[in-house]
């Protein structure tokens, strides 16, 4: 009873908290959160900010890696609603693979809470659902510069037959519900028609379908957004579709037609990424889904939370394994900077010890290599930690979502090649003062 008594005088006045600002690069071994306060209040704190802080990074992360393989202008659209670990973790996984680089999402409900561009096609299931252009209702649309409302599905069955001439292909081999059901999503949506074309058979279906109802939707002054690719050899049907696309432009006269954006699904992975981009392809846009909110190539992200002091005494954590042993005391982290401007070395420094500049020289030890000491002079030091929460109260602006990803890409856009790459990498040192490897040195000693 004492114990819960006690849980309820808790004040989170008693509690300061400082860390690296949201979208920010942060290396192993390197604290990017400090909480300060009474032992209990900080302990009980432990497993929320891992918890909060773990998948989060995970995601954000593994969003990371697929903008840097795609590059910058490639759109990455996230699809994993239906592969994430229930509601919430699908929520945060919109939230952080947006963060992490990708443009927008499938799932209309972070799109909602958060403002993430919502983006998507039609279902299989609905192109299924149709089997004539008898059961389009609707099938009538107002031109977009006004005047008498049209039957867009004869326009486009009429433009069907001239379309399938122009490709050499027979008219009876494309699908009617398939036109049937991109008519109906026409007739609805006609600023935002994107096409699916593989439910039956892209080169003979789909993209002939999809290309008389853009047509047909283009003499109303309407533009088709785009088409997707959802199975089979993705790159060279976004070739195939290209071509077609053009083809239709320069044949209907519709000089926009060919640069209709090409999107593609299916199980894509970073292996993907790499295919399209060693083979070449025409495709603008990618849809991850289950590779990206899943995490399959690291499952978990082990983010710890380490006691370094108390009432003022450092405190060490010892192991056999170095790399889980911790850094004792209250740390300040700085990241140096070479004269290109990238980051070459995070810096833990004890609080009181006087801050690095730049242009003067560093003595150091990296972690890793804590036998030897090291010179290195930085041209520019970046204190990475701001206080966020302190007496009870938010000290420091908190960034809107955008923000924090903007944050994001400049800090990835910011390092090194040689870091960045995702295939063998060159390891990013991080390392300590001289004075903080002494105390970690003569705490070391005090235990044995």
């Amino acid at each position: 009873d004492a114990f819960f008594d006690y849980l309820a005088t808790l004040d989170a006045s008693e509690v300061t908290v400082s860390a690296v600002p949201e979208g920010s690069v942060v290396f192993a071994r390197v604290p990017f959160l400090q909480v300060k306060g009474p032992l209990l209040v900080v302990q009980l704190l432990e497993t929320t900010l891992l918890c909060l802080v773990n998948y989060a990074s995970l995601v954000a992360t593994n969003a990371a890696r697929f903008r840097l393989l795609a590059g910058p202008d490639m759109k990455l659209m996230e699809i994993g609603l239906r592969r994430a670990q229930g509601p919430d973790g699908a929520l945060s996984a919109s939230k952080y693979s947006y963060i992490g680089g990708f443009d927008c999402t499938s799932n209309v409900l972070a799109g909602k809470l958060y403002g993430i561009p919502v983006r998507g096609t039609v279902a299989h299931s609905f192109i299924m659902s149709f089997t004539s252009l008898e059961e389009v209702q609707p099938r009538e649309l107002l031109p977009r510069a006004g005047g008498e409302p049209v039957d867009l599905a004869s326009v486009a069955e009429s433009l069907l037959r001239r379309v399938c001439e122009l490709l050499q292909t027979p008219p009876e081999k494309a699908n009617q519900g398939e036109l049937a059901a991109f008519v109906a999503y026409a007739v609805a949506f006609p600023h935002d028609f994107q096409g699916l074309l593989d439910t039956y058979c892209v080169m003979r279906s789909g993209l002939p379908n999809f290309c008389a109802v853009a047509l047909a939707l283009h003499q109303l002054g309407y533009r088709a957004i785009g088409v997707r690719l959802d199975s089979g050899d993705l790159a060279q049907q976004s070739k195939e579709t290209r071509r077609v696309l053009r083809a239709c432009g320069a044949h209907f006269q519709v000089p926009w037609f060919g640069t209709i954006p090409i999107a593609v699904s299916n199980d894509i992975s970073e292996q993907s990424l790499e295919e399209f981009r060693r083979e070449g392809s025409e495709i603008d846009m990618i849809g991850v889904g289950t590779n990206l909110v899943t995490c399959p190539l690291q499952p978990s992200l082990g983010c710890v939370y380490k006691l370094v002091e108390v009432n003022g005494s450092p405190c060490l954590k010892l192991t056999e394994d170095e790399e889980k042993m911790t850094i004792p005391g209250t740390k300040m982290i700085y990241r140096l900077y070479d004269a290109a401007g990238h980051p070459f070395m995070d810096l833990m420094a004890l609080e009181g010890e006087p801050s690095p500049r730049a242009g003067q020289e560093l003595a150091i030890r990296i972690l890793g290599q804590l036998g030897e000491t090291s010179k290195v002079v930085p041209t520019t030091v970046e204190p990475l930690h701001r206080t966020y929460f302190r007496d009870g109260q938010v000290c420091e602006l908190l960034p809107s979502l955008p923000e924090v990803r903007t944050h994001a890409q400049a800090s990835l856009s910011s390092l090194s090649p040689a870091h960045r790459r995702l295939h063998e990498p060159q390891p990013y040192p991080v390392a300590v003062t001289e004075r903080l490897h002494g105390l970690l040195t003569e705490l070391q000693q005090a235990s044995q």
